[in-house]
């Protein structure tokens, strides 16, 4: 199997933790590595749907849950980009 990206990041639908949460775990994870810079879009709700076999609705509460926790911001008619300051350890800017 070639594509190794979203076989490296399996979600599991008999968690205990909502698919929504995973993902979030999924993209913060992204984040604190450095996979996904400040500054930049993080995958579109269709792209994150289809990559890691979820509903599009899914994927927006998991971007929800990124803006919750202050990783990611989101412009409206743009898309999702992750926070200036949330590349530096993955987590919530501190207020």
């Amino acid at each position: 199997m070639s594509d190794t990206s979203a076989s490296d990041k399996v979600l599991d639908p008999r968690s205990a933790t909502p698919l929504y949460v995973q993902l979030a775990n999924v993209i913060a994870q992204q984040i604190a590595s450095g996979a996904l810079a400040p500054d930049r879009p993080i995958p579109s709700e269709n792209r994150m749907a289809e990559e890691y076999g979820v509903a599009r609705l899914t994927a927006r509460r998991a971007t929800q849950e990124l803006r919750e926790r202050g990783l990611v911001v989101t412009v409206r008619g743009k898309g999702s980009y992750v926070s200036p300051d949330a590349g530096k350890n993955g987590t919530a800017p501190e207020a």
